[in-house]
């Protein structure tokens, strides 16, 4: 770990985030904050991720002392102008595909970023990025094979770039990282925004 860094947490459980940060050269400590995401209400889909990623990381922010940075995430497919988060169960993950297939979707991802210093006033930065995702055409048999993995209940709109799900997704127009749960060049410009580089994080 590089010495003289920013303390830096990441306010999620996602192990897709988590793996996207220490494949970019950062290992961030990580938190879950624990929000009652159901609580949480917006008018668009790209609103809803933006409140939900806010108040991850002003709950885990709000538990901090000392210098750092903390950020908050939280993604939503938006088909039709519906906000798909994690299917409820097997036969809505095999439903969401049925009508997801063959067909474009949007997947938000909210990122809030707070600069915890307890000099300071924290400083609160919010963004949402928003990658096209077109699908393939699997049949129903490819969809309950899929499904029967386990990963689409798993995961914001049921679907991964970077895993069983990647056989699916025939293209993306945006930042691929985004449909992860993280847009790297998002972080860096609001990085920059507060004063900070990508080299200011603890790196492994």
């Amino acid at each position: 770990m590089r010495s003289d860094t920013m303390r830096f947490l990441l306010a999620s459980a996602s192990p897709g985030r988590l793996r996207t940060l220490r494949q970019a050269g950062v290992e961030p400590e990580v938190e879950v904050s624990g929000v009652d995401e159901d609580a949480i209400t917006a008018p668009t889909p790209a609103d809803l991720v933006r409140e939900l990623a806010r108040a991850k990381a002003v709950t885990v922010a709000g538990r901090q002392h000392g210098d750092l940075l903390v950020l908050g995430c939280d993604s939503m497919l938006e088909l039709d102008g519906t906000a798909l988060g994690k299917p409820s169960s097997a036969a809505e993950a095999v439903r969401r595909w049925q009508l997801m297939r063959g067909r474009t979707a949007v997947l938000h991802t909210g990122h809030t970023l707070i600069e915890v210093a307890d000099s300071a006033a924290m400083r609160i930065s919010d963004r949402v990025a928003s990658t096209q995702v077109r699908f393939a055409d699997p049949s129903d048999a490819e969809i309950e094979a899929y499904v029967g993995t386990g990963e689409p209940l798993r995961v914001a709109g049921a679907f991964t770039i970077d895993g069983f799900g990647g056989w699916f997704v025939e293209a993306v127009a945006g930042d691929h990282h985004n449909v992860v749960g993280l847009s790297l060049p998002l972080l860096r410009r609001m990085l920059l925004d507060f004063g900070y580089a990508v080299s200011d994080l603890p790196g492994r």
